[in-house]
C-alpha cells in the first residue's frame, strides 16, 4: 500500500528545509543544486516525477516558494480545532505518521496541497515568472456571459496549464502503485485541482461613453487562495468514508445509504483518532499546552479542545495600541497600553 503522499514528496521535501531552517529558504536550496543533481537526491520520486523535474527546474522552484501558502492554508482552516494541520520539524514527510492512517485529515491534506500546487502554477504563469507558460492564449476574440457580449483581454489566467502539470507530476506515483490508498489520493488530488479551477471568477472592465458599459473587456482571474481553503474545507466537514468495490477499479460508500461521492467530495477509508491525546502511531500529537476559550461552546472550547481534561489559567500582559487618535494630516497618533488578559491552555495527559 502506498502510505507516503508520493506525488507530494519532492515539495515536501523542500518544506523541511524551510522549517527547520537548514538553509536559508527552498528557494536557496533549490537553486544552489543544479537541476539533475537536485531531482536525483529527492527521495521518493518516481523516474516520471524525476524526468519532470530535471526537465522544469523553473516550475520546481515555484511550486517550493508556494508551499508555505497551502500549508498555512490549511492551519488556518483547522486552528481551533483538536487536529490543527500541526507540521512536525525534522519528520521525512513533515505531517508525521497522519498520512500513514487513510482518514479525513490526510484526504483534506491531499486536495489542499494538489490545490496549492495548480494555484501556484497558475499564478507564475499569469506573472512571466516561468517561460513555459503565459496567461491563457485560448481566451481571445468574442464570447458572452449571462450580462451579453464581451472581448476576451486583459491576462486570463492559464489554470488549464497547471492542472496539466499537476497532474503528471503529483499524481505520477499514484498511478503506478493503483492500490487502494492510491486510488483514495488521485481522488483527493483531483478535487484539489478542480476547485481552483470552479472559483474562478470573470472580471470585466467597461469601456464606452459616461460609462455606458457598450463595451466589456473580460478576463478569467484566479479566486484568492482562502476561498478555495474554505472550499475544501466543506468538503471536509462532508467527506464521504468509503470502500473499494468487489472490481477494485473504484469506491462504493461504506453506509449504502449514502449517495455516492461525486468528483469534488472528498473521500476517505478510515475514522479518524479523536486527537486529544499524544499517539505515535495515528500521528497524534495531543491538546496538551493548546489554547483555548473557556466562554466557547464551539470546537475552541476549553471542553472540547481539552477532552475533559481541565485546563490551566495564567495572567499575562500584553502590549497593545490605545487611545488613537487622528491627526490632519494624515497620521494617527496611539498610546502603548498593557492589558492583563487569562490564558487557558489545556492539561496535559496523565
Amino acid at each position: 500500500m502506498n502510505l507516503l503522499p508520493s506525488g507530494t514528496c519532492f515539495y515536501l521535501s523542500v518544506v523541511i528545509c524551510w522549517l527547520t531552517s537548514r538553509v536559508d529558504g527552498s528557494l536557496w536550496y533549490m537553486g544552489t543544486l543544479g537541476s539533475q543533481v537536485m531531482c536525483d537526491n529527492i527521495p521518493g520520486l518516481v523516474n516520471k516525477q524525476r524526468q519532470l523535474c530535471r526537465q522544469h527546474p523553473n516550475i520546481m522552484q515555484a511550486i517550493g516558494a508556494g508551499i508555505k501558502d497551502w500549508i498555512g492554508e490549511c492551519q488556518h482552516q483547522f486552528q481551533n480545532h483538536r487536529w490543527n494541520c500541526n507540521t512536525i520539524e525534522r519528520d521525512h514527510n513533515v505531517f508525521g505518521r497522519l498520512l500513514l492512517r487513510s482518514s479525513r485529515e490526510a484526504a483534506f491534506v491531499y486536495a489542499i496541497s494538489s490545490a496549492g500546487v495548480v494555484h501556484t502554477l497558475t499564478r507564475a504563469c499569469s506573472q512571466g515568472e516561468l517561460q513555459s507558460c503565459s496567461c491563457d492564449p485560448t481566451k481571445k476574440g468574442s464570447s458572452r456571459d449571462a450580462k451579453g457580449a464581451f472581448d476576451w483581454g486583459g491576462c486570463s489566467d492559464h489554470v488549464e496549464h497547471a492542472m496539466r502539470f499537476s497532474q503528471a507530476f503529483v499524481d505520477a506515483k499514484e498511478r503506478k502503485e493503483r492500490d487502494a490508498r492510491a486510488l483514495m489520493n488521485l481522488h483527493n488530488n483531483r478535487a484539489g485541482r478542480k476547485a481552483v479551477k470552479r472559483l474562478m471568477s470573470l472580471e470585466c472592465k467597461c469601456h464606452g461613453v459616461s460609462g455606458s458599459c457598450s463595451v466589456r473587456t473580460c478576463w478569467l482571474a484566479l479566486a484568492d487562495f482562502r476561498r478555495t481553503g474554505d472550499h475544501l474545507r466543506r468538503r471536509y466537514n462532508g467527506a464521504v468514508q468509503v470502500v473499494m468495490n468487489q472490481y477494485g477499479t473504484g469506491f462504493t460508500t461504506a453506509q449504502r445509504h449514502l449517495k455516492r461521492p461525486s468528483k469534488n467530495d472528498l473521500v476517505y477509508f478510515e475514522d479518524s483518532p479523536d486527537y486529544c491525546i499524544r499517539d505515535q502511531e495515528s500521528g497524534s500529537v495531543g491538546t496538551g499546552g493548546r489554547v483555548c476559550n473557556r466562554t466557547s461552546r464551539g470546537v475552541d472550547s476549553c471542553e472540547v479542545m481539552c477532552c475533559g481534561r481541565g485546563y490551566d489559567t495564567s495572567h499575562i500582559s500584553r502590549n497593545t495600541k490605545c487611545e488613537c487618535k487622528f491627526h490632519w494630516c494624515c497620521a494617527v497618533h496611539c498610546r502603548d497600553c498593557k492589558l492583563d488578559v487569562d490564558v487557558h491552555t489545556c492539561k496535559a495527559q496523565t
